[in-house]
């Protein structure tokens, strides 16, 4: 009967040696010394108490036991770096990974990827959403884009915009629209965290806003351009992001002029004092860049 724990180390070493039937070979795929090699395969067979390799001059041959073993063990190796892989990304030093507000994520950042992949194909991205600030911490980034107005007391920020809001529509709704005011028959479709957009908009166009009318409370500016293309009301978003959306079947349209918006997007920059990576460094100046 077996006590303790099965050393994964020693598993990876028998799967590799396994499968070139040599330990040179083994060794030097797993940048381990022959002798680890020969050290981690004695290891295994004392602790499973079966010899797993026929021993050979300048040959290697599985034993029974060993040919029923390594089909399992290098399917739970394979499982292991799939799961770590789908949930931390490729293990590779040019990996970086980047976190934006989920919109911003979406409809802004995501198409201009490509571009950043012909400039430099060498880097690797893995790229989060937060729909909430507040959830910014749940893990760690190597670039952070937030959206506010720069206050944020755990970290040094860096301006990258000054944005705009403008409101949309259906275009179904678009041809029946001959002014600001006509918004305000609703339904009025309010993001959350930005509630005030709307009272911000109509008084800049001297307007008051109507206290009881039709209204939706969205949690994302996706979902609300989703709702108003659905001819659902009307929406008011970052100008920035529904200029990526629109094309000529879009299925919503810029419905009047923009008004200043009193939130930016932020590159974070923590107050630790340790040097990025290069690769870190690199995507955070194509950033600046696509946002100038």
């Amino acid at each position: 009967m077996l006590d303790g724990k099965i050393n994964l180390i020693w598993l990876r070493t028998f799967e590799a040696a396994a499968r070139h039937l040599n330990f040179t070979d083994a060794s030097v795929e797993l940048g381990l010394t022959q002798t680890a090699v020969s050290l981690h395969i004695r290891s295994l067979e004392s602790k499973l108490g079966r010899k797993l390799f026929l021993r050979r001059a300048r040959h290697l041959k599985l034993t029974e036991i060993g040919q029923a073993y390594v089909p399992t063990v290098r399917q739970a190796l394979a499982d292991i770096n799939l799961v770590t892989t789908s949930l931390f990304g490729p293990m590779t030093t040019n990996m970086i990974t980047v976190r934006a507000p989920i919109s911003t994520s979406t409809l802004w950042l995501a198409p201009r990827l490509p571009l950043f992949r012909q400039e430099f194909p060498e880097i690797d991205l893995r790229l989060v959403s937060s729909i909430w600030t507040e959830s910014a911490h749940q893990e760690d980034v190597d670039v952070e884009i937030r959206l506010g107005r720069g206050d944020w007391p755990d970290a040094q920020s860096e301006k990258l915009s000054d944005e705009s809001i403008v409101p949309i529509c259906s275009r179904a709704h678009y041809k029946t629209i001959t002014g600001v005011e006509d918004f305000l028959r609703g339904p009025l479709i309010h993001i959350l965290g930005h509630e005030g957009n709307w009272p911000q908009y109509f008084a800049a166009q001297g307007l008051s806003t109507p206290v009881h009318m039709p209204q939706y409370y969205i949690d994302t500016t996706t979902a609300a351009m989703a709702l108003v293309a659905a001819n659902g009301g009307f929406a008011t978003v970052i100008e920035r992001l529904v200029h990526s959306r629109i094309t000529g079947t879009a299925e919503f349209v810029i419905a009047g002029p923009p008004i200043s918006f009193s939130q930016s997007h932020y590159l974070m920059h923590p107050t630790s004092k340790q040097a990025k990576h290069p690769e870190v460094e690199i995507f955070e100046n194509w950033l600046r860049r696509q946002f100038s």
